[in-house]
């Protein structure tokens, strides 16, 4: 049985970002992993279709040497958006904060942010957590699944309340180990999270790498009694990410 669509009234000046700078060396690839097929398909041409019903013109953040080849995928397959370059890989806030330079930016009230390595992101996870967003008047809603491995770790205190998303590598907490993590889907209140990755805060950059990163403003914005929500509705397939090729062997 088909999800019904989430009905995008709820939620006026919805807009997608997909950052889709990552050059794709630790999967041993030459060109942006965004763009790896899988069965045909390039990932970056997978979400564009599940986005493509909440907003058909997404913004795309690329990288000076990929601008070209993910220019040429969305055209090959007759994909529009808006293309903005990260001049440098400083991290994932950055990122984000490069979708002030897009045309969609001005309009946008609620960000709705998918990591541009997700092969599998399913329509359904999406409308749950849209659907949370608009009907618990949230400030930040992403989706969440408990896995064997969890590379970044949801914190909740006694009532359930998400607190913080930690990266695993950044925070120094060895190998990963079973645990809620988040799946790379987020939607967002533009203001209050711009607002914060303008300012200079704690654990904006990591402690292992010392890139300008994102999550870390989930933590503020809990600390500061804004809504912020996890959705335990991601599947399995979901949190299938291609971090090396060994994430998606099965699937080619």
């Amino acid at each position: 049985m088909e999800t019904a669509l989430f009905d995008k009234t709820l939620l006026p000046g919805l807009r997608a970002l997909i950052p889709a700078a990552g050059k794709g060396s630790r999967a041993g690839l030459p060109f942006p992993k965004t763009l790896f097929q899988i069965r045909g398909k390039p990932i970056l041409a997978r979400i564009h279709e599940v986005l493509a019903d909440y907003d058909p013109w997404p913004t795309v953040i690329t990288s000076p040497l990929g601008y070209q080849d993910v220019a040429d995928c969305l055209q090959r397959h007759s994909l529009p958006a808006h293309l903005v370059v990260q001049p440098e890989p400083r991290g994932m806030g950055d990122a984000v904060l490069r979708f002030a330079e897009s045309p969609a930016y001005v309009a946008a009230e609620h960000v709705l942010l998918v990591w541009g390595d997700i092969p599998f992101l399913q329509s359904g996870t999406v409308n749950a957590v849209l659907s949370a967003h608009a009907a618990n008047g949230n400030d930040f809603t992403f989706a969440t699944r408990h896995v064997d491995a969890a590379y970044t770790i949801v914190a909740r205190n006694a009532d359930g309340q998400v607190t913080e998303v930690r990266e695993t590598r950044e925070s120094g907490m060895g190998n990963p180990t079973p645990g809620e993590r988040d799946i790379g889907l987020f939607v967002f209140r533009k203001e209050p999270v711009f607002a914060l990755l303008r300012e200079d805060l704690p654990g904006k950059r990591g402690g292992a790498t010392g890139e300008f990163g994102f999550l870390y403003v989930i933590a503020e914005m809990a600390r500061r009694g804004l809504r912020v929500e996890g959705i335990a509705s991601g599947t399995a397939l979901d949190a299938i990410s291609l971090n090396a090729m060994k994430d998606i062997e099965a699937f080619l």
